[in-house]
């Protein structure tokens, strides 16, 4: 009779050799392992529980992907820690990059089109803008209109609001994303 191994109290350094001969257990007690700990590390970067998931997913996933040609200069640890911040550092630079092709997107649409759509798109953008905002939730309409229409920093606004920092920047975390995505409505090529 086969003996049972109890992959969760193996070393890692068994779980990566077995995890090189395509043992799904060995990767399983990997992913149990770690997962937790890469997710709270993406999540404090991110303020996203959904980018923090798929940052950890893809890690996991491309480490099964390369569990035959995986090699290892530092144990799994180490080396799941610096593929979280890699992962989180593309993730912060494609959002970057997303509201920068906002931005370049709108500006074009406004200054290249002739003038009577430049005046109507621009017309309909803050239509949309004002409608989206007025639509937020009390608190996050608040926290984004202090930010944005009096200039107030993070810190001055959760003093002024009795909140913490981390909260401002959620809330205005979630009022951009629901910006862009009504915004994306009406130049449906974002």
């Amino acid at each position: 009779m086969r003996s049972l191994v109890k992959y969760n109290e193996l070393p890692d350094g068994l779980l990566v050799e077995h995890l090189r001969m395509h043992d799904k257990r060995a990767f399983t007690a990997l992913y149990e392992r770690y997962w937790e700990r890469l997710f709270h590390s993406a999540a404090q970067t991110l303020n996203s529980v959904e980018e923090a998931e798929e940052c950890v997913q893809d890690i996991f996933f491309s480490l099964w992907s390369r569990r035959e040609t995986l090699v290892l200069k530092h144990s799994i640890h180490t080396y799941l820690s610096v593929a979280v911040k890699y992962k989180v550092i593309d993730q912060l630079n494609k959002k970057h990059k997303d509201k920068q092709m906002l931005s370049e997107a709108i500006q074009f649409m406004v200054t290249d089109a002739p003038c009577a759509e430049s005046y109507l798109l621009e017309k309909e953008l803050i239509m949309k803008l004002e409608r989206t905002i007025a639509l937020l939730p009390e608190k996050c309409r608040v926290v984004y209109q202090m930010s944005r229409d009096k200039g107030k920093s993070h810190k001055e606004i959760a003093t002024d609001l009795q909140i913490s920092e981390k909260t401002v920047n959620n809330h205005l975390v979630r009022a951009l994303r629901e910006i862009k995505e009504s915004i994306t409505a009406v130049i449906p090529m974002l």
